[in-house]
């Protein structure tokens, strides 16, 4: 485990990090030439860590991952997808702040 909060998952490990996680999973589809995705990457740092054990909070690179960004219809980043139990319910796209996200996601967490 890194330092970070955050966990870098790509189309290899996602069914086991996302789709397969007992807690809500906070997908951020960013790149690296992506301002914003660098604007909004503190907020997800901190909210990994307020929420450790309840939710988790993953990066996926959508240069390296193109056909995870393809299958979920990403189409500008950064996007946020909330996934549970297998699920994507809810999406964010753009780069918005902590209480915004935190807004948008804390219906679905414990």
């Amino acid at each position: 485990m890194s330092m970070a909060n955050t966990v870098t998952v790509t189309e290899q490990n996602f069914q086991a990090e996302v789709l397969q996680s007992p807690v809500p999973v906070l997908v951020d589809f960013w790149a690296e030439w992506c301002g914003p995705c660098k604007a909004v990457a503190p907020s997800l740092e901190e909210l990994a860590s307020e929420y450790s054990g309840r939710l988790k909070v993953v990066k996926l690179d959508v240069d390296e991952n193109q056909d995870l960004s393809m299958q979920y219809d990403v189409r500008s980043i950064p996007t946020l997808m909330l996934f549970k139990d297998g699920e994507a319910v809810e999406r964010l796209v753009g780069a918005y702040p902590k209480p915004t996200i935190l807004k948008k996601i804390q219906p679905h967490i414990g």
